[in-house]
């Protein structure tokens, strides 16, 4: 997945000349392509995040468009201020890309692990933030990006995820879908967590004779109020899925949806994501995610409850 965002911006940079990218840090091979062919549009600077923030802030007053990236902890957490009073201020047109979003950085412990970026950058006003759930959606949303008009954060999975969406659908920012039509139950997921509601959708059906929907937002502000209009009234059970501590997150958002636009309707939403608390443990994502609610088995049983 983040090679494929990392290649589109290059595609995007190709045809636009406004188009700059920003790493902080990211290794010799990263966009090597970019660099050779348009080296006075890419800026590779050493550890030091804040100050790409303030770069491309500067760069994006003088009708730049620039795509930043380097690791989510340190884009989200570090760069807070600069975040807020350079480029949301300003509503710039700057687009941050967050690698190893979640629980990807699993061995690098607690410091890496962008457990609460969802929750930050959610809470900035101008902010919007994108969680694509696989390559081919990740490219079809960075297309549209270039043309977006504030800043947004780009949330980046570990790659090698399977690809459950098609290159044939339109998609734009702002836009959620229905990948499963539901009876009584529905997911709504955000990110790569799609990818596990689905399968758990696949064994309640299966194994249950349940009918559970999937519907995935991957983006998670400003978020799609016609599909949840459209869908949140047709069921009587809600289960929210994210990657992100519960606190302030995707699963807020949608509960804060529902008591602002339907504060009438009788159903029950649960929501699933990591506890508030940094994670202890060490091993891989996989072992991490099912060490902390976020295992299809959990799933399945947050639905039967």
């Amino acid at each position: 997945m983040r090679k494929t965002c990392l290649d589109t911006v290059f595609e995007i940079a190709k045809k636009n000349k406004k188009v700059v990218f920003i790493g902080s840090d990211l290794g010799p091979g990263v966009l090597n392509e970019f660099k050779k062919k348009i080296p006075k549009r890419f800026y590779m600077e050493g550890v030091c995040e804040q100050a790409i923030i303030g770069l491309s802030a500067g760069l994006a007053l003088e009708g730049y468009i620039p795509y930043v990236n380097t690791i989510a902890t340190f884009i989200t957490r570090r760069c807070l201020e600069q975040i807020i009073v350079d480029l949301c201020l300003h509503n710039l047109p700057v687009k941050l890309i967050g690698n190893g979003g979640g629980l990807v950085y699993a061995p690098l412990g607690p410091t890496h692990q962008a457990i609460e970026d969802i929750s930050i950058m959610r809470s900035i006003p101008n902010m919007s933030i994108i969680s694509p759930c696989d390559a081919v959606e990740m490219k079809l949303l960075m297309l549209d990006s270039v043309n977006y008009k504030s800043p947004l954060y780009i949330r980046i999975a570990r790659g090698g995820e399977k690809i459950i969406t098609s290159p044939n659908k339109l998609k734009k920012i702002g836009k959620g879908e229905i990948l499963k039509k539901p009876n009584d139950h529905l997911f709504i997921t955000t990110g790569v967590m799609a990818q596990r509601a689905l399968d758990a959708s696949i064994y309640l059906e299966k194994e249950k004779n349940l009918k559970v929907g999937v519907l995935h937002l991957p983006t998670i502000k400003p978020l799609d109020e016609e599909i949840l209009t459209k869908w949140v009234p047709k069921v009587k059970k809600i289960v929210t899925v994210e990657e992100n501590v519960l606190s302030g997150g995707f699963g807020s958002s949608i509960l804060e949806f529902v008591n602002s636009k339907m504060p009438d309707q009788s159903f029950k939403i649960t929501r699933v994501g990591l506890n508030d608390s940094f994670i202890e443990n060490y091993g891989t994502q996989e072992d991490l995610l099912n060490e902390n609610s976020l295992s299809v088995k959990n799933l399945i049983k947050k639905i039967c409850d």
